[in-house]
């Protein structure tokens, strides 16, 4: 009789794509939402958590850049018995998807317009890469039911707000574009026509998608694609929107119109708009944010109107703003390079009309949480490494009640701690133990100690660094490990802690 096989054990690894976050990562994630809420709350905007989970049907045609529509989410078709097929579910893949439901489903209860902000982790079911996952957190703030671009204004001023608070002054700048403007622009260039907006509707996509590919391609590139098209290295065509040339230069003329002052700007614009209605709203609308930003103290170092700025604007319907951080780091090869944009938004007032029918005027920013975090250890203001908690060691496991209480009273005096609950016989592996958490201070007190009424507090930090290079005078002018009294437990670990080593 053949033996039967041992049953096959689970790949103890993250799935492709996912990967997970231990303590310093996570603390300095909440630490940095922590101060991001702190400047939504400021400016009035309320907490939303949604589920995780939507409809398929409220979720909708779902990435901008995607045409199937279960394409990049995880979905699945709810099991309702034979007779009737499920709902079809899918992870959220932004947090903006489940605004647009909770607008339109709470739209009797809430109050108009509707300020709030999220986060939390979202999934895209895409191919990963280097630093690319299929979850990842975001941090999304919106108003809901204003038009007035006032509430554009806004949105642009907290998010600068948020990377000052964050210690990033002088290290970013806010641009803000308008979706109008390019639609007066297209118009001037002859593929937009007012009175048949679904004329010219494949080369206005086209002309979208090459000026979105500016920083790759370059103005030869996209000039390229504005025209009869462009053959890339490896021979791979891409049709063109069959501009001409003149039509083409106002189109890059669009991307290139930032001056010096947001006045010089608009008034380029307009000329570039021409007589287009839509043209010239859109620029009355950048002037307008411009004035209130100044008016409330945002200047040029921190705010600034730039057309360069094309990233969805096919997908925006009226202001559209990025957020780029300025400073340098050094790429994979060693060569410098601005970290670049993270985080971005614009209005989108045709999302939530999907579920109500009436057109509801919206506007928003999403930050990238961990590309702002990995900004912020570039610069050296992430998070600190976590300080771990005081080790009580077991050397005697019939007073485990007494270790007990003396780490009762460590953390009732507000003091990280916990009594070693591994196998106590190896005193060396408690001290092992204590390093690997990072403690600053281990307490020892063995029956000898306890029929005395002391304790042994040993300074792990101090001995670690005396381990390392002091003296031996040093080491006799101020011991690692220190005999008190039990009474005066507590005072002497929070002198440690205040005045390490």
């Amino acid at each position: 009789m053949s033996k039967s096989k041992a049953p096959r054990r689970p790949r103890a690894e993250a799935p492709k794509g996912f990967r997970d976050y231990f303590g310093t990562e996570v603390t300095a994630r909440n630490e940095m939402l922590a101060k991001i809420a702190a400047v939504y709350h400021r400016y009035g905007f309320d907490p939303l958590e949604t589920s995780a989970v939507e409809t398929v049907e409220a979720l909708g045609k779902f990435l901008p850049d995607v045409d199937r529509p279960n394409a990049g989410v995880f979905a699945w078709q709810e099991d309702e018995g034979e007779s009737k097929a499920g709902d079809w579910m899918a992870l959220r893949y932004d947090l903006t998807a489940p605004l647009a439901r909770v607008a339109a489903q709470y739209r009797n209860d809430l109050p108009s317009p509707y300020r709030r902000y999220a986060m939390g982790p979202v999934w895209r079911n895409e191919k990963p890469g280097p630093g690319r996952f299929r979850q990842f957190y975001q941090c999304d703030a919106d108003t809901v039911g204003s038009g007035n671009v006032a509430a554009d204004a806004e949105i642009c001023a907290m998010l600068s707000d948020v990377f000052e608070e964050l210690g990033l002054g002088g290290d970013y700048i806010v641009r803000i574009n308008n979706r109008k403007v390019l639609n007066g622009v297209m118009e001037a260039a002859g593929v937009l026509d007012p009175a048949d907006p679904s004329r010219f509707e494949e080369e206005r996509g086209i002309v979208l998608r090459a000026i979105d590919k500016l920083d790759r391609l370059g103005e030869s590139g996209v000039r390229a694609l504005l025209g009869e098209g462009r053959k890339d290295e490896s021979g791979d065509y891409t049709k063109g929107a069959g501009l001409p040339e003149a039509a083409a230069d106002t189109v890059l003329a669009f991307t290139g119109a930032r001056r010096d002052s947001g006045a010089e700007t608009c008034a380029v614009l307009r000329e570039l708009v021409g007589g287009s209605v839509i043209g010239a709203e859109g620029v009355a609308e950048l002037e307008e944010m411009a004035r209130l930003l100044e008016a409330q103290g945002y200047g040029a170092d921190r705010i600034v109107i730039d057309p360069s700025v094309v990233r969805g604007l096919g997908y925006y319907t009226g202001p559209v703003y990025e957020a780029e951080l300025t400073f340098e780091i050094l790429d994979e090869k060693g060569r410098k390079r601005q970290f670049g944009s993270v985080a971005g938004g614009g209005r989108y007032d045709d999302l939530v009309k999907r579920f109500t029918g009436q057109a509801v005027p919206a506007t928003g920013v999403s930050i990238g949480v961990d590309r702002l975090l990995a900004a912020l250890a570039a610069k050296g203001q992430g998070a600190a490494p976590a300080q771990g908690p005081v080790v009580v060691t077991v050397m005697d496991r019939a007073r485990m009640a007494e270790y007990q209480a003396m780490v009762g009273e460590l953390r009732r005096a507000g003091i990280r701690a916990e009594v070693y609950l591994g196998n106590p016989k190896n005193f060396g592996n408690q001290l092992k133990y204590a390093d690997k958490r990072g403690s600053p201070v281990a307490i020892i007190q063995g029956s000898n100690e306890a029929e005395a009424g002391v304790v042994q507090v040993k300074d792990l930090v101090l001995g670690a660094k005396i381990a390392e290079s002091a003296s031996l005078e040093e080491w006799k002018s101020r011991p690692a490990q220190v005999e008190v009294r039990r009474e005066d437990l507590v005072k002497t670990v929070q002198a440690m802690l205040d005045d390490p080593a």
